[in-house]
Order: structure tokens, then sequence, then C-alpha cells
């Protein structure tokens, strides 16, 4: 029988370098996200499942906001399914802090509310 995991949930948190600025205005693309969501679902297959998993797909994408250089995100990853194999999981890609160059060059504020910039929903499988 397998383990129900509905609700486990990781979050990673990451400051976006100015490097990682692909397009105008310092806008990142949205492959970070992304990326940082592999992240996320790989810690959360070993937190369930003791094994790294493997990324099958996903079923939605949203890109709801911009993601800029100077940012502070967090990748959040939910169960909200547990297969016998797989993993339905929720991802939510969070602005928590962002830069603030009007006050100056390396000013940045912590955002009173954050902006939920984007969101997945994605199949994992473990062996």
């Amino acid at each position: 029988m397998t383990a129900d995991h509905n609700g486990t949930k990781v979050t990673h948190r990451r400051y976006i370098p100015y490097s990682h600025a692909h397009y105008g205005g310092n806008l990142v693309d949205g492959a970070y996200g992304l990326g940082m969501f592999g992240d996320v679902a790989t810690e959360l297959c070993i937190l369930t499942d003791g094994d790294e998993g493997l990324f099958a797909s996903y079923a939605d994408v949203q890109f709801l906001a911009p993601v800029r250089a100077g940012d502070v995100v967090e990748a959040t990853a939910v169960v909200v399914r547990t297969g016998r194999r797989s993993r339905t999981v929720e991802f939510t890609l969070t602005v928590v802090c962002r830069a603030d160059p009007e006050r100056g060059d390396s000013a940045a504020q912590v955002l009173a509310e954050p902006i939920v910039a984007t969101t997945a929903t994605g199949t994992v499988v473990v062996p």
C-alpha cells in the first residue's frame, strides 16, 4: 500500500542575480521558475519516497507576473494527489523581495504583499 503524502510541502527561497536577466527591464525568463520547480520537486520526492524521482509532465503553467533580476523568490511544491508511483504536485513561484532602484543602486524591499508570479501543476514519478 502506498503512503498518502498529500499536503507534504517543500519551499526554496532564492535571490535572482542580475546575470540572469534575459530581457529588457531586467526581466528573467519563465524557465528560471520552472527550474526552481524542478528543484523543489526533487526535494519533495526525496522527502516522501527516499528517491529523487523523475519529472514526468506539466498539466498547466501560468505566468502571472514578471520576475526580475534582484528579486527574492520562493518556489513551493505541495503534493495534492498520491498515486502508486506518481505524485501530482501544485507549484507556486512567489516574489517576496524586489529591488528598488528608485532609492539607490543596491536598494531593495520586502514586499508587504508577495506577488504570485507563476503557478503550475505537474506530475512526478518515483520508483
